[in-house]
């Protein structure tokens, strides 16, 4: 089982380059890093966690700028988002943003989405939380046309465009690995049917992950990457996922500054040499 890292890069920890060096020097094989554009001032919608939403939801990087930060000083680390807020987001734009981080970083982007929980947020992008799900049904699949043809064009309901020329196209084939998040049942018919890989949150036990397992060769899809994201360095639960089939495993950084982080990422890294 391979092992990565999950964190919250902001303008008061670690600073990308750093963190991407020191995670090839430690054998990481990943990075994935979460989004958000803004946290409104209302905080109407709880956090997710319980109690009050941590400093770090507050000063997030843009990923892709920070991805590409980290990508410039490694040549093997996977550079992932996780997740990317779709909904939130303009397709064409991120079509672009994914397919120029795949080139730059020579075929190396593992693109983690989800539909987001923060609904003030997504209301100042326009979006719709009741429909948010359709919506990113509806992106995944424009953006696979724009990645994968050299006019494409889309129709549906809420993404709509005449044949456009998108360029450049990414360096992975057919494009880069689209990784879902999220354990709902309509996560899950996301993840059948437009995702390369799921990404569940670490405390999706391993019994849900062999049960989405044979869910998933149920409906033809048997070659499915899993992911865990953000998981405590736990031996008993790693274990568990090891046993029941996890491809990688993505250990939670918190964010620090960088001399902090980089003894955090020792020890992290010698409880992932326990069980490589």
């Amino acid at each position: 089982m391979k092992f990565g890292i999950a964190t919250f890069i902001t303008d008061e920890g670690i600073g990308p380059e750093a963190l991407g060096r020191a995670l090839e020097e430690r054998d990481f094989t990943s990075l994935f890093i979460a989004e958000h554009s803004h946290i409104p001032v209302s905080r109407e919608t709880p956090y997710p966690g319980g109690g009050e939403l941590p400093q770090m939801y507050y000063r997030t990087l843009d990923p892709f700028v920070a991805l590409t930060a980290a990508g410039v000083v490694t040549s093997r680390l996977v550079l992932g988002t996780g997740i990317a807020l779709l909904p939130q987001r303009d397709v064409i734009h991120t079509a672009k943003q994914v397919a120029s981080l795949d080139l730059v970083s020579g075929g190396r982007v593992a693109f983690g989405v989800g539909v987001g929980w923060n609904r003030e947020e997504m209301r100042n992008h326009g979006t719709e939380p009741g429909t948010r799900g359709a919506q990113m049904d509806e992106q995944l699949a424009a953006l696979k046309e724009i990645w994968t043809k050299d006019e494409a064009e889309f129709h549906g309901q809420h993404v709509d465009f005449d044949p456009i020329y998108a360029w450049p196209k990414p360096v992975q084939k057919p494009h880069p690995p689209i990784y879902l998040g999220g354990e709902s049942k309509a996560a899950l018919r996301r993840l059948a049917t437009y995702g390369d890989a799921w990404l569940p949150r670490a405390h999706t036990p391993p019994e849900e992950i062999r049960r989405v397992r044979e869910w998933l060769a149920e409906q033809g899809r048997h070659d499915v990457p899993f992911t865990v994201y953000a998981a405590d360095p736990d031996p008993e639960r790693v274990d568990g996922y090891a046993a029941a089939g996890v491809d990688e495993v993505t250990l939670n950084l918190e964010t620090l500054p960088e001399s902090e982080a980089l003894r955090a990422l020792d020890e992290l890294a010698g409880f992932a040499a326990a069980r490589r």
